[in-house]
């Protein structure tokens, strides 16, 4: 879990931003993304203040969007590449990290990334079918167990955006974990 010692300085490195203006699996890599605060990604399928994903705005299209943003760490291409073979925006993503542990941060922590974007950690990103359509499989490989039977979710996390700002490759993350106690991440 999180050493205490060094809460203070979680960081982390953009190594891709990625977006798409259709609702596609995958993202395509760009050179800089816009972040809009309470909007999302400028010009992706899922910018907006209410939910986009399909098949929540089928349940509720008024539900806020809690999902304007996801990121994934590169370490997780890393710990499946024995299996798969997966490159940055591939599985959806904005923005592709590295040196930051996203699966551990705890809900509302508050992502500083390059200049002037912040944001907010909303939850997990809960995988579904559709990662198996893009590799057969998948969906089994991000999806593990801990030592007492609970559902560990490795897609990646959501987030809002607080202050919009460009995001591009090698800006820093900066973390700042709430205050405790802390709440574990749920799905999202």
């Amino acid at each position: 879990m999180l050493d205490e010692k060094k809460e203070s300085s979680i960081l982390g490195t953009v190594i891709a931003v990625s977006m798409s203006k259709k609702h596609t699996f995958s993202k395509e890599n760009q050179e800089i993304i816009k972040l809009v605060k309470g909007f999302g990604v400028k010009g992706d399928a899922h910018f907006g203040s209410t939910v986009k994903h399909r098949s929540r705005v089928a349940q509720n299209p008024n539900q806020p969007n809690l999902r304007q943003v996801h990121l994934i760490q590169n370490e997780l291409f890393e710990e499946l590449a024995d299996r798969f073979h997966i490159n940055p925006g591939k599985m959806g993503e904005n923005i592709t990290t590295v040196g930051i542990n996203l699966l551990e941060l705890p809900a509302d922590t508050i992502l500083f990334i390059g200049e002037s974007a912040i944001i907010k950690v909303t939850g997990l990103r809960n995988p579904c079918a559709q990662i198996d359509h893009f590799k057969q499989g998948l969906l089994k490989a991000v999806l593990d167990k801990d030592s007492d039977g609970n559902l560990i979710r490795k897609a990646g996390i959501m987030g809002v955006i607080l202050q919009s700002g460009e995001v591009k490759p090698g800006d820093t993350i900066r973390a700042v974990l709430p205050p405790r106690p802390f709440k574990k991440l749920e799905r999202v």
